[in-house]
């Protein structure tokens, strides 16, 4: 029965990483395209280049999300220490890369909010 479920461990944990991978390689290109779209497309109420960098690293963390679920169901069976390391970095990054994230959002959002109160008819641009 441990075999059994050691066997299905391994390929959960294969079909994950597989996740990732893919997740990243979608993020990497959505990422390409809008950082060559984004110069040649420049004029007003065009989408602020931080958007793409923003939307790159929610996939970097979708894919951190998963490759830490692959890892976690890999070391479900006497993890080595190696295995144990690993996962321990990944969750980490994966925690820094979201906290950061987060706090870069709501920055951006902050400066979107700005942005939309400057552009309203009979506001002046200094704010007075």
């Amino acid at each position: 029965m441990q075999s059994l479920l050691q066997a299905v461990a391994s390929h959960v944990a294969l079909a994950l990483q597989a996740v990732a991978i893919l997740i990243v390689a979608l993020g990497s290109v959505r990422a390409v395209l809008h950082i060559t779209r984004t110069p040649l497309v420049a004029r007003p109420g065009a989408a602020d280049p931080r958007d793409g960098w923003l939307e790159y690293a929610r996939w970097l963390v979708a894919a951190l999300t998963f490759q830490l679920g692959a890892d976690i169901v890999a070391t479900s069976f006497a993890p080595t220490g190696d295995e144990l390391g690993r996962l321990a970095v990944v969750a980490v990054v994966r925690t820094f890369l979201s906290y950061f994230l987060d706090r870069e959002m709501e920055h951006a959002a902050g400066l979107r909010a700005e942005d939309r109160a400057d552009a309203r008819p009979g506001s002046s641009p200094s704010g007075l």
